[in-house]
């Protein structure tokens, strides 16, 4: 996969958040670029959404068709699947088609699972329709920012890319919502249909909304479509929507004159050794297993259905709390800082939901240990990895550095969220203490080996790492 390289600021800009400045990007905030970006984010808000929605179906899925704890996994990471690969595609299909047009399609994916799932007519049926799901969660997890960070000016990109962040996590709340609402109804087993169907709303008024933006710029340039670039910039534009349609025609001038560039040589190791570390110790926090079985967990802490699914919306609360105070201070202290700071947090956190795993007569410690688990998460890696892979990586291969790191992630996810129920089932607080002591190796990891990207330019960077150093 490959990513427009507009997605980050051109050469020679710093890439730390807003202090990212081109001369010419002046002039008041534009309310139709602010709408853009926002139906753009929606993505991210569905992805949220579908991926954490299942922690309130894996008990009636279980009653009605019998699940054991093996296929209770495949279940639950039927969908990861589909997001693997439509990850690893979703690059090639959007240089093609445009990222808005291919955000249609996945809309239409949204729409077409949430249907299937809850008219689902047996489990394979399910496993289908979710890993349509699945195929929307990844093509939309990728250029959903992509497309944002097309139509953004450098100096909001930062902040606006985050609105998709942000929206995946208000998309986790609102699941944990809409199941603990639902769970109030008396619907027996049919229960799950309801949970999973429900997000075809959101996804249809999703996919209504995305006929009401533009193509990208940069997407028409690069396909020589230049006046209607002009057009669009003269309606998202803060400043001198010229001086940026040049800016984007000589960046995509430059990017054609290198696309040989290889990711996979030597001078490139430590980027790649960075991204797949990040990509991997997001899922080693056992942040998606967690969030996939969060009610199964508080089932076996001797919560009840009610009881639970409320205790999930507060966690729900609290990832979307650290997530915004994690986003005002990223750029002050450093992604670096916030990863060792979550590191320590979260394996303290792992350890005391281990223990009480093991003692049910400190299960009512269990729910504080957890809101405190993703305070940490929430502040360190669900923060920082989106940011921290996109710049440890020259600008001409930095697109594939990204999918690769993006497929890491969502590999690792699949691979973690569909073997924890077997795992949790034959050895109950195992899986805890294993990803306490992950936390423990990622905060040496990156304490003596993650360089800061806080405030150094793309030049600098490229530099620094072409000969693996750790910077500052």
């Amino acid at each position: 996969m490959r990513l427009v390289n507009a997605a980050f600021p051109s050469r020679g800009c710093r890439i730390a958040g807003d202090s990212t400045t081109w001369g010419f990007m002046t002039g008041k905030f534009n309310g139709y670029l602010l709408k853009c970006s926002a139906v753009g984010a929606l993505g991210g808000l569905l992805f949220g959404f579908d991926t954490a929605v299942i922690s309130g179906a894996t008990h009636s899925l279980t009653e009605t068709f019998k699940l054991s704890s093996f296929w209770l996994g495949a279940t639950v990471a039927s969908a990861l699947w589909g997001t693997v690969l439509s990850a690893v595609f979703a690059g090639v299909i959007g240089e093609k088609l445009g990222s808005r047009e291919t955000l249609r399609i996945t809309a239409l994916l949204y729409v077409l699972s949430a249907i299937g799932c809850a008219l689902a007519w047996d489990l394979p049926s399910l496993i289908f329709f979710r890993f349509l799901g699945g195929l929307g969660i990844g093509g939309s997890s990728v250029l959903g920012p992509v497309y944002i960070a097309e139509l953004a000016p450098a100096n909001w990109r930062g902040r606006l890319v985050g609105l998709f962040q942000i929206n995946i996590v208000v998309g986790i709340l609102l699941a944990y919502w809409s199941n603990y609402l639902i769970g109030l109804m008396p619907l027996g087993l049919n229960e799950w249909r309801w949970q999973l169907g429900v997000s075809g709303i959101p996804a249809l008024l999703f996919l209504v909304m995305l006929y009401g933006i533009p193509r990208s710029p940069r997407w028409l340039v690069a396909k020589e479509q230049v006046e209607e670039a002009r057009q669009v910039l003269l309606k998202t534009s803060m400043g001198d929507a010229e001086a940026e349609l040049a800016a984007i025609v000589a960046d995509v001038s430059e990017e054609r004159a290198n696309q040989e560039e290889r990711l996979f040589t030597r001078r490139h190791r430590f980027p790649i050794f960075l991204a797949i570390a990040t990509g991997a110790f997001n899922q080693l926090t056992g942040i998606n297993a967690i969030l996939y079985y969060l009610n199964d967990i508080f089932a076996l802490a001797g919560y009840n259905k009610i009881s639970g699914g409320m205790q999930a919306v507060v966690i729900g609360a609290t990832n979307l709390l650290f997530t915004l105070i994690a986003m005002a201070v990223i750029d002050k202290l450093g992604r670096k800082q916030l990863l060792l700071i979550g590191s320590v947090g979260m394996c303290l956190c792992l350890l005391g939901v281990a223990v009480t795993m093991q003692n049910h007569a400190l299960m009512q410690s269990l729910v504080w240990y957890l809101i405190a688990y993703i305070g940490f998460f929430a502040f360190s890696q669900g923060a920082v990895i989106w940011v921290y892979i996109s710049e440890v990586f020259p600008t001409m291969v930095r697109s594939r550095g990204q999918s690769l790191g993006c497929s890491t992630h969502w590999i690792m996810n699949a691979l973690i969220s569909g073997t924890f129920p077997m795992v949790a089932e034959a050895s109950g607080s195992l899986p805890f203490y294993f990803f306490s002591a992950m936390m423990l190796v990622q905060f040496l990891v990156v304490f003596f080996i993650f360089p800061e990207t806080k405030g150094v330019s793309l030049e600098q960077m490229e530099k620094q790492l072409a000969g693996g150093g750790k910077g500052h």
